[in-house]
């Protein structure tokens, strides 16, 4: 069967014979194969291994810390990702490359540009972590899984807050319109409902975080962690945002111990070098289906540890993100835009009726319902002083209760 490992060097795969193999054996696979030391290895199924920053923080994760229990003991099967810490230096091979400037060959301005282009991995994120509000993330996965069975792709912006010490806080996720498939997803993105997003936001002290985007059922019996079109839009809008701690996570189906199916979060930043590359033309956008898909293509060769390439792992761009959880201010129980159900003024008359024993503020503390409501308001004075009523729990106006009240009764 087929095991992944996941280290500071990238993913790399091995290939057990046995099934029931111990940790012992896995460790032994590894040393032949990948040529690190067993007494260097820590392995773990849990991915913030990757984000220890020491000697001690390593010796935390045990939960492969006894050579003869088997790896199937503790879910790991074909497919699996298995994390790696290890102190050993050592050297990945990349894929093939062309050897630019070597002996006999005359260097071009291209290739002295790419001598100068190194791509490296980042091992530090600007971001210190990324908390969920669990209302959000569950209306989001909930709608993916059950009703779209994770069978086409589903994506949003994150908003939030980014504290001084680079911790980010998702409290909700705006869905565009869009166009999911098996491989790709196609943001319609309308601009004039953007900017009624960006003004609740405002309101509400939030500005937008990230991007949270699914990936389906049939990309996850394919061998990446994102493929290079995922990576190009993430880079696209990294470079957009303008915000270093920039989340992009990554939302998905794991078999767990029992074969039985659990949606999984993952958070990501995209590298510097990486959304550097994007705005300066070096990616090919234009991707064939020959192109593996676990590999970025460049236009121009880079150079990856010691070799000139024009295909770069799409690991090397990722910077893993720590993720948290939290119960934020805002409730998600208002039905949510662009999906395939249309929401109606009908929707904002139940949704008041059912919260009749709350204060109005709370009735409203929803921002799919803000959104809505935000239709029939000014943009530049209505809305932010709507939204900060709800940021600050201060009673509503008569005048916007009034308005809201009628708006329900009119459907």
């Amino acid at each position: 069967m087929l095991i992944r490992i996941r280290s500071r060097d990238g993913l790399e795969r091995l290939t057990l014979d046995n099934p029931h193999a111990t940790i012992s054996q896995l460790k032994t696979l590894i040393q032949q194969h990948l040529h690190i030391p067993i007494s260097s290895q820590t392995l773990s199924t849990n991915q913030n291994l990757l984000l220890a920053k020491t000697p001690s923080d390593i010796a935390r994760f045990t939960d492969m810390s006894d050579p003869q229990t088997p790896i199937a003991a503790l879910g790991v099967t074909h497919g699996s990702i298995v994390y790696l810490a290890h102190d050993t230096q050592r050297t990945v091979s990349g894929p093939t490359f062309s050897p630019a400037g070597s002996f006999g060959r005359r260097m071009t301005m291209d290739d002295l540009i790419a001598k100068q282009m190194r791509v490296t991995r980042q091992e530090t994120p600007h971001c210190e972590s990324v908390s969920f509000d669990r209302d959000a993330a569950n209306a989001f996965q909930h709608y993916v899984n059950e009703t779209l069975v994770f069978a086409v792709k589903r994506g949003g912006f994150m908003y939030g807050t980014v504290a001084d010490d680079g911790a980010v806080r998702v409290d909700f996720i705006y869905e565009p319109p869009q166009q999911g498939t098996e491989e790709n997803l196609i943001l319609m993105r309308d601009t004039d409902e953007e900017r009624l997003v960006d003004a609740i936001a405002m309101g509400l002290g939030m500005r937008r975080v990230g991007f949270i985007f699914t990936q389906t059922i049939s990309q996850n019996k394919k061998d990446y962690t994102m493929s290079n079109s995922e990576v190009l839009q993430a880079a696209e809008l990294h470079g957009e945002s303008g915000l270093k701690e920039w989340v992009t996570a990554v939302v998905k189906l794991t078999v767990n111990e029992d074969d039985g199916a659990d949606v999984h979060f993952e958070a990501f930043q995209m590298s510097d070098m990486c959304v550097r590359l994007f705005k300066e033309g070096w990616f090919e956008t234009d991707i064939g289906e020959e192109v593996d898909p676990k590999l970025s293509r460049m236009k121009k060769d880079v150079v990856v540890g010691v070799k000139d390439t024009r295909e770069v792992d799409n690991d090397f761009f990722l910077v893993l993100v720590k993720i948290l959880d939290h119960q934020g201010p805002l409730s998600s129980t208002f039905p949510i835009e662009n999906r395939i159900t249309q929401v109606t003024m009908r929707a904002l008359k139940n949704h008041l009726d059912r919260a009749k024993n709350l204060p109005f503020v709370k009735r409203i503390s929803d921002f799919h319902l803000l959104l809505l409501l935000s239709r029939f308001l000014d943009i530049n004075s209505d809305v932010p002083a709507l939204a900060e009523c709800v940021q600050t729990q201060s009673a509503v106006p008569e005048g916007y209760q009034l308005l809201i009240e009628s708006l329900a009764s009119a459907c």
